[in-house]
């Protein structure tokens, strides 16, 4: 057996011809929805992407290797307020991306490190007192947060003969296929299957020969990457940056949505993500209800389907596969 052909066969994301057509239709559809005139349809669909690439990285961390967080907010944090400070200083915007990213990468490392001593509920107050910090410098450093004023960003300019949120729109959208893509081919890599073997059991695969401190400091390092990247995607997008944004409630926006979605899922947490943007905007003007029902989602999910909607969808998509021989 060539093992090379076997393991090039293994990163491919597209593996079935029917799977590179539903995926196809899917991008098309994606790239259809601007020339549809309804901009508010376009502006939930590039919160959705923005909020599906800091998923994805959270899915990394808590779904493939096992590290409980509650300091995303605390990322989200120190990406937009880079990218802030970078877009107001000049900065070309691909390098303040990758300043964003890079910056909350650092402090994911460093946050990262409790994870080699501590475990479970005891890494998941860890990282909180993280979020809460940093929440509380912003409030009180006027020299990061803009103060009472705040701190403005500038938006993408439109490009294209486009209009502004359309050039946005597909600038996010190309983000997200990217980062999804990088998602995939990690989890099938080498360092995915180690981030697997640290979740499953840390001392068996210490055992054979994963080095814990290198994968869960990596997996800390590309969540909070990704991270940084949504805080700074989502300041380009709203334009403007104050410390209320970056609350307790935003980590458990993205907890809620990784769980949802399916834990150990890349789709699931693009899925996850859609989730937990769509439903306040059904309910309206019964915000107060969001907490209730995403408890009793995940309460649902919990009991009845704990591989998220990706499971759901995955067992689907099994039973018309075996149709009529099930």
């Amino acid at each position: 057996m060539d093992l090379t052909e076997s393991y090039r066969e293994e990163l491919r994301l597209i593996r079935k011809p029917w799977t590179g057509a539903g995926i196809g239709l899917v991008v098309l559809a994606l790239l259809v929805i601007p020339w549809l005139k309804m901009d508010y349809l376009v502006y939930m669909a590039t919160v959705v992407f923005i909020y599906a690439i800091g998923v994805q990285g959270q899915n990394i961390l808590i779904g493939y290797t096992g590290q409980i967080s509650f300091g995303q907010a605390g990322f989200l944090a120190i990406g937009a307020y880079t990218f802030g400070h970078a877009s107001a200083l000049g900065i070309p915007l691909p390098l303040g991306l990758l300043a964003a990213g890079a910056l909350a990468g650092i402090f994911g490392v460093i946050v990262g490190f409790p994870s080699l001593r501590l475990k479970g509920p005891y890494l998941a107050i860890a990282t909180m007192g993280f979020g809460i910090a940093v929440y509380q410098i912003l409030l009180n450093s006027e020299v990061i947060s803009g103060g009472r004023m705040g701190l403005m960003v500038k938006k993408l300019p439109a490009l294209f003969g486009l209009t502004q949120q359309v050039t946005f729109y597909y600038f996010t959208l190309l983000l997200a296929l990217i980062f999804t893509l990088i998602s995939y081919n990690t989890i099938s890599s080498y360092a995915g299957r180690a981030f697997i073997a640290i979740r499953d059991n840390d001392i068996a695969a210490e055992a054979m020969g994963v080095n814990l401190a290198r994968y869960k400091l990596l997996s800390f390092a590309m969540s909070s990457f990704y991270m940084g990247l949504q805080g700074a995607l989502y300041s380009l997008l709203i334009g403007f940056l104050e410390p209320n944004l970056f609350t307790f409630m935003e980590s458990v926006t993205i907890f809620v949505a990784v769980i949802i979605g399916g834990l150990a899922s890349i789709g699931g947490s693009i899925m996850g993500a859609a989730f937990v943007i769509l439903v306040p905007q059904v309910l309206g003007a019964m915000k107060e209800l969001v907490p209730v029902i995403f408890g009793v989602t995940i309460l649902i999910i919990l009991i009845f389907e704990p591989q998220g909607i990706a499971g759901r969808w995955l067992k689907i998509r099994l039973y018309f596969r075996n149709w009529p021989f099930r």
